[in-house]
């Protein structure tokens, strides 16, 4: 069955929905984001990222595109709704990594990672931020070895996090490399991840939280700390 297709609110763009972030009306009347678009209620789609959501909100754009989407003007924006944005998708992407690795669907450890690469059984790569380039080098090569594309640009995903939150998603101690060995489950750890890096933008960096012993809901952007009061509440 195909993706749906819907409207991104703020652009007009048409894009299959999970490509796009769902933003719903909630029962306490504030507008929260539902990127597993579980959530019951209204709902509107957005496709931007986070800088041309923040503008958006700012300009008054945001609200009035809601307004439309919802068809009513009672409700509250959160000032920092852009933050609760990315903050979600980044829990929603570290979830998925923490499922599909009590799944056993990924490997840990460069060594057991080269080994599955060269053997031709790897089907996704990533990396944490920290990861050395040398150890991100190598593993690169093992997979285009084992994937017989050498010279082409076949290579891992560096994360925007570093080893101990990736550790943390994991259940795992220092993790730094990640290797997916189950095409479906790269695919919906492919989608998971990309939405939350085309909202958060490139120019985003990330920074260990004195809580990440929270786990998966504790890490956040440079700059501010996620709520921890989210749509969740009412799916």
């Amino acid at each position: 069955m195909s993706d749906p297709i819907r409207t991104c609110i703020l652009s007009r763009e048409e894009s299959p929905r999970d490509g796009l972030i769902r933003l719903v009306l909630a029962p306490d009347g504030r507008v929260l984001p539902d990127v597993r678009a579980k959530a019951p209620g209204r709902g509107a789609w957005i496709g931007v990222d986070s800088a041309e959501f923040a503008t958006a909100q700012a300009k008054g754009k945001l609200r009035g595109a809601l307004a439309r989407a919802f068809k009513t003007g009672d409700f509250t924006v959160p000032d920092d709704l852009p933050a609760l944005t990315a903050a979600a998708l980044e829990r929603n992407a570290l979830d998925r990594l923490g499922l599909e690795a009590r799944s056993g669907m990924l490997l840990t450890g460069s060594d057991r990672i080269g080994e599955a690469a060269r053997a031709g059984k790897l089907h996704a790569l990533y990396h944490a931020a920290d990861a050395s380039e040398d150890g991100r080098r190598k593993l690169a090569q093992a997979w285009r070895v084992g994937s017989d594309k050498e010279g082409s640009g076949l290579g891992g995903l560096v994360l925007p996090i570093p080893r101990p939150i990736l550790s943390m998603a994991l259940g795992r101690e220092n993790v730094v490399h990640i290797g997916v060995t189950d095409r479906m489950a790269a695919g919906r750890l492919g989608e998971a991840l990309d939405r939350w890096r085309r909202f958060i933008g490139p120019d985003l960096t990330y920074a260990p939280c004195a809580t990440a012993a929270q786990g998966a809901s504790a890490p956040g952007i440079s700059g501010h700390q996620p709520a921890v009061t989210t749509h969740e509440e009412f799916e």
